[in-house]
């Protein structure tokens, strides 16, 4: 029998808004930690669910972020109600964290933490507070000191002594999202997919993702659809790709900074990226780490 499941918040989310979501036979549930191939995730299934590469709309509005308070519940769920196509729902909470049914699919994205980490730190110049504020009702936040250089951010972030939640973010947070998700990967309906691997072979991992989901996809249509799949071509369709419908980021195209690997592992000292490996040691399983830091 499972465990009750965990609640997971922070200012602009709360995992409390599963709570009573009605499933439906094949959905499907992208898990994902922030700036680790959520977007890239979302994209896939939607190219593999309308199998085409121009879609019927905005990414966010066919992928709607239930768990996001920027938006009330009702209406996200009504959104998801009216949907006729086959639904693919983003969240940023770990599966202990939200309703885990046979008869969905859980798609879980892994990126190296420390790459992750620098995309989250350039990402939070590009988010207009005064507008996420004015969406969630949170208190405005006290007017803080710029911040510091990456490398140094990158330093003090990988010794943040918290909870996954505390907050989900944290190199405690992303480890443990993935060691849950790592621990059900035997499931048929739990599969991990690593970022570097979207990025050598993105046509074998949406064939991966696809047979996963028993998607068929004729074979003349699968060209087009990685193609539009690449991250060049998302990023000259930021507008309508973004979770940004109700303009939260300052510049979409920014969303797409540079989507390669290895930035965080750059930006550290030899001594500094010993102690990374110290500090993930002791918060994730071996097996785990060996796949995540494969590069």
């Amino acid at each position: 029998m499972a465990g009750a499941r965990v609640r997971y918040t922070s200012p602009d989310e709360d995992s409390a808004r599963w709570d009573g979501f009605s499933f439906r036979s094949g959905d499907i549930v992208l898990s994902t930690r922030s700036k680790s191939g959520t977007t890239w995730l979302q994209m896939i299934c939607a190219l593999l669910v309308f199998q085409r590469p121009e879609l019927p709309g905005s990414l966010g509005d066919l992928s709607p972020w239930l768990d996001h308070l920027v938006e009330p519940r009702d209406a996200v769920v009504r959104r998801l109600e009216a949907q006729r196509h086959r639904r693919f729902i983003k969240t940023h909470t770990p599966l202990d964290g939200i309703p885990v049914e046979d008869e969905v699919t859980y798609l879980v994205a892994a990126r190296h933490p420390l790459d992750m980490a620098v995309s989250l730190y350039h990402q939070g110049d590009n988010i207009d507070r005064q507008r996420l504020q004015e969406l969630t009702g949170a208190s405005p936040s006290a007017t803080s000191a710029a911040r510091p250089p990456v490398d140094v951010w990158l330093a003090a972030w990988m010794e943040r002594d918290t909870t996954a939640q505390e907050q989900m973010d944290s190199l405690p947070g992303v480890l443990h999202h993935l060691s849950d998700a790592w621990a059900r990967r035997a499931r048929p309906n739990v599969l991990l997919v690593h970022y570097d691997d979207l990025v050598d072979d993105l046509g074998g991992e949406m064939r991966r993702i696809a047979d996963r989901l028993d998607v068929a996809v004729p074979e003349e249509r699968w060209p087009g659809l990685v193609e539009a799949a690449r991250f060049t071509s998302m990023r000259a369709r930021a507008d309508s790709l973004t979770p940004n419908t109700l303009g939260i980021l300052k510049d979409p195209q920014a969303f797409f900074r540079a989507g390669r690997s290895g930035t965080g592992r750059e930006v550290l000292t030899a001594e500094q990226l010993r102690r990374y490996h110290e500090r993930a040691a002791a918060l994730a399983p071996a097996d785990l780490l060996t796949w995540l830091h494969r590069a």
